[in-house]
């Protein structure tokens, strides 16, 4: 595979010190606020806190290199570690060498995964997954990742549930055991960012609160007295480390790994291109595809979880000045410095602090307005929304996106199935012709019939098209000449041009029935042609108008509420 290599400095033909301080600032940003999310979103995986800075290191760095887009920030992400525990805490003990072993191997399919979608130029595969789905299963999502954080947050030990019923049973059961003083430190902890954010979001609001409760717990003991933190943080930069492949870890992880790889490039495109389009620049999306394989690929080689681009920190990076990638190189040199010289303070941090940053970085992920939105503009779209959050939420995360693109295709084949057919009258005033059902002083007459179609015809509607052409026949018995309007028909496949030619004879031996096709367009007359309807059917398809058919027959009618006024049928 031949990648093209990304400079970070190609928006601008010098690298002056200007973009440097602009870059460097946005940098420590987000340094301030990776530093406790990482960690914080590695515990969500199951992990050891560190592994969430070992993954916004090396990835960093190298999805900088070859990236197109010149804001999106990658890293561990809520969404990706919850759907990293769902997958491999059902294989092993989360925190144990053979999980942390199970979620690198995870790590390095998931870039394989993405690495094959580029070669393959296979991207698009995304677009099949509606915003619908998306914004339900996102949704969910984060209310299941908010509950996943109760154990920490309350200092109470619950089972590993992704199924919201489960997870508010075990929470009720546990109600006794709840630890006072974890639980007020927690509820403390998020009143404080929720507060902090509100006076200025530009607060690093997180950092302090980690900064305020290792002070805490340590001179005041407060581990003495049961609140659990985080012990010993590993330092320095994470060694090489190959994980152990096994045909049979392989084969557990391939449904988590492609559903990993297909969010993640999802999620980090959608940033991506959001930003792009404010700042007047394309990205493209087989590039983002390549650096977020080559990052997680080569990463899993250095003990990381896997990552994808952030919704927030991009944000950050883009209203703080960040004008390169040069942020994210940046970044990643500061996790590593903190790596080399700064584990060691992190020792008595409270994990319920931890929870408080997860909850609070998550909560605006729930979007029932954006439900509201789609069952209001088109309904079809809310149920899509609603089926996704609620089987996310009652099946499991895993299962949840699954579910709602399954949802959403049937959707979209029940409306392809059933084309749009309509009558259609004259509006004498107005010189056009309308849906007689939309408009009711469109003209029609007994003895005509015209319809138009609104869809492509292919194998799978032709039954439905032709009950329905038989119903507006049924309803207009004395009708000899059966207009139909293909100005709406795009596409139309081998098998439909037979099912329309055995309805022309039916329509003509059974009820004297003419039936002719005008307006269509170039590639259908094309296909037309192949199917030889122009030698056989050369007059009924032959013309451009309704309104030139008629003329050709020098048909005039008359109204039937206003028999002296005579008109043509025109498109």
């Amino acid at each position: 595979m031949l990648i093209k290599k990304y400079n970070p400095f190609k928006m601008n033909k010098s690298y002056n010190q200007n973009l440097l301080k602009k870059d460097f600032i946005s940098a420590l940003t987000l340094f301030v606020m990776l530093v406790p999310q990482g960690m914080a979103y590695a515990m969500l995986a199951g992990l050891p806190p560190v592994i969430g800075l070992y993954a916004s290191t090396l990835p960093l760095l190298i999805y900088a290199i070859f990236s197109s887009s010149r804001h999106l920030s990658v890293g561990p992400t809520a969404i990706t570690s919850l759907l990293v525990f769902s997958g491999v805490s059902a294989l092993e003990i989360p925190g144990t060498s053979e999980y942390i072993n199970l979620v690198i191997l995870l790590a390095l399919m998931v870039g394989i995964f993405q690495l094959l979608l580029a070669v393959f130029k296979m991207g698009f595969i995304v677009k099949y997954i509606s915003p619908s789905v998306l914004g339900g299963y996102t949704s969910a999502a984060a209310i299941i990742i908010g509950l996943s954080q109760l154990k920490h947050l309350v200092g109470i030990q619950l089972g590993t549930y992704f199924q919201i019923h489960l997870i508010l049973l075990d929470v009720l059961k546990g109600v006794s055991d709840i630890h006072w003083l974890t639980l007020f430190i927690g509820g403390c902890s998020i009143v404080f960012l929720l507060l902090l954010k509100k006076i200025n979001a530009r607060i690093p609001a997180a950092l302090l609160l980690i900064v305020l409760s290792i002070l805490c717990v340590h001179y005041l003991e407060l581990h003495e007295r049961g609140v659990q933190i985080v012990r010993e943080v590993p330092g320095g930069f994470p060694t090489l480390k190959l994980p152990t492949i096994t045909i049979e870890a392989v084969s557990q992880l391939i449904l988590p790994a492609l559903t990993i790889a297909l969010l993640g490039f999802m999620e980090s495109l959608t940033i991506g291109k959001t930003i792009a389009e404010k700042e007047k620049y394309k990205i493209n999306p087989n590039r983002e595809l390549t650096s977020l394989g080559l990052a997680n690929f080569f990463g899993s080689f250095f003990q990381i979880l896997p990552i994808n681009g952030s919704f927030s920190r991009s944000a950050v990076n883009h209203q703080s000045g960040g004008a390169t990638q040069m942020v994210s190189i940046f970044t990643g040199l500061l996790i590593i410095i903190t790596l080399q010289f700064f584990t060691s303070y992190f020792y008595y941090l409270p994990n319920t602090v931890l929870a408080a940053v997860i909850m609070v970085a998550v909560y605006k992920l729930v979007d029932f307005k954006q439900l509201r939105n789609m069952f209001t503009i088109k309904a079809v779209d809310g149920w899509s929304w609603l089926v996704t959050f609620t089987a996310t939420l009652v099946i499991g995360i895993q299962w949840g996106i699954i579910i709602g693109v399954v949802f959403n295709i049937l959707l979209l084949i029940s409306r392809i199935s059933k084309p749009n057919v309509v009558e259609i009258g004259y509006l004498e005033k107005e010189k056009i012709f309308r849906d007689v059902k939309r408009f009711p002083d469109a003209k029609t007459r007994d003895d005509l019939m015209i319809v138009r179609i609104d869809s492509s015809i292919h194998f799978s509607n032709t039954s439905y098209l032709e009950e329905k052409l038989k119903g507006f026949i049924s309803i207009k018995p004395h009708a000899k000449l059966f207009i139909i309007d293909f100005s709406g028909v795009n596409d139309m496949d081998a098998p439909s041009f037979t099912s329309l030619e055995e309805m022309i004879d039916q329509f003509k031996k059974e009820k004297g029935i003419s039936l002719y096709f005008v307006g269509m367009k170039g590639p259908i007359r094309d296909t037309a042609d192949k199917a030889g309807w122009t030698k056989k059917y050369e007059k009924e398809i032959g013309y451009f108008s309704i309104e030139q058919l008629l003329e050709d027959k020098k048909i005039k009618f008359h109204s039937q509420s206003e028999s002296m006024n005579s008109f043509y049928y025109m498109i």
